[in-house]
């Protein structure tokens, strides 16, 4: 019989304990990163937030100016409040929901026309069991489009006065054409 040596399955066990041994779970590195970097977090200086109340009074103009910007050389304080501007940004706002309404309506009536016209087929009279009903009922289809086309033709028009109107105001055209 062949006799094994014994001794590289000795070794071999040996070194796998050495490793199981000296190796850290998972778990533990986790733990390691997880406490190193809440010692970081806390060895930092607490951050100091400013508020008013925290801000030097000195420097500042007692008078009746209505601002709390100190005076200085070259330096224009905008006022506290604009009512015009505000006024005015509402409006601009306001006309632009109107446009984008308007500009809505017309999208969405275009598609209803071009689905109608889509729609429209006529048929050899003859050659069909109901082939009159059915043309008559085409020929009111074109009826029902060409009335939507002249709704179309309005809407366009209320459209390019809203854009006009927008456009006299003196407001850009990121307003009248959005």
């Amino acid at each position: 019989m062949h006799r094994i040596s014994r001794w590289p399955a000795i070794f071999t066990g040996m070194m796998l304990l050495c490793g199981v041994a000296h190796a850290q779970s998972l778990g533990d590195v986790a733990r390691q990163n997880r406490q190193q970097q809440q010692a970081q977090q806390h060895s930092d200086a607490p951050k100091k937030v400013y508020g008013n109340d925290d801000l030097p009074q000195e420097g500042l103009a007692d008078n009746d100016s209505s601002s709390s910007v100190p005076e200085r050389p070259g330096y224009i304080s905008a006022p506290a409040h604009n009512s015009a501007a505000d006024a005015s940004t509402s409006k601009a706002a306001q006309l632009k929901s109107q446009i984008r309404a308007q500009e809505s309506a017309i999208a969405s009536l275009q598609s209803q026309i071009d689905r109608l016209n889509n729609s429209i087929r006529f048929v050899t009279a003859n050659a069909y069991y109901n082939g009159v009903q059915h043309n008559e009922r085409q020929v009111e289809k074109q009826m029902q489009v060409q009335k939507m086309q002249e709704q179309l033709a309005e809407q366009k028009a209320k459209l390019q006065e809203l854009q006009e109107s927008a456009r006299r105001a003196g407001f850009g055209n990121a307003v009248y054409e959005p």
